[in-house]
């Protein structure tokens, strides 16, 4: 299968975003301007099959580019999962010369083999979510 990872947001249409965010158990009650702010403040990635033009996943970073960077919203759609899409994507994302050296962190309670790829740990000692 013949895909293209692309950056940034501008070359994504809001309808298709939204469309893979609906998909999900954390953002599928997020209004249309909710995701459309979120997009607008975070570094956002899609990945589209060639063949359909059509966006399959989006991931999105928020980060200080100091210290920190925060994976959120990755999303592969389930007709395209377990096809090596989502470590591709996440790949593509995490591996931005701008992350280097920074300490990333991410909020799931699945996939915890793929993030594990990307020397993402569990560690439920030190988080705490508000």
């Amino acid at each position: 299968m013949d895909y293209r990872i692309i950056d940034g947001a501008e070359s994504m249409k809001m309808e298709d975003i939204q469309r893979l965010l609906k998909m999900t158990y954390w953002a599928d009650k997020r209004s249309p301007e909710t995701v459309e702010k979120s997009v607008k403040n975070a570094s956002c990635y899609g990945i589209y099959i060639d063949a359909e033009e059509k966006l399959v996943g989006f991931a999105r970073i928020i980060s200080d580019y100091a210290t920190t960077f925060y994976l959120a919203d990755v999303i592969i759609d389930p007709e395209y999962q377990h096809q090596g899409l989502g470590t591709a994507l996440v790949s593509y994302a995490v591996s931005r010369p701008v992350y280097q050296g920074l300490r990333g962190i991410l909020l799931t309670k699945n996939a915890h083999g793929l993030y594990r790829k990307f020397g993402f740990e569990l560690n439920t000692e030190r988080a705490m979510i508000k």
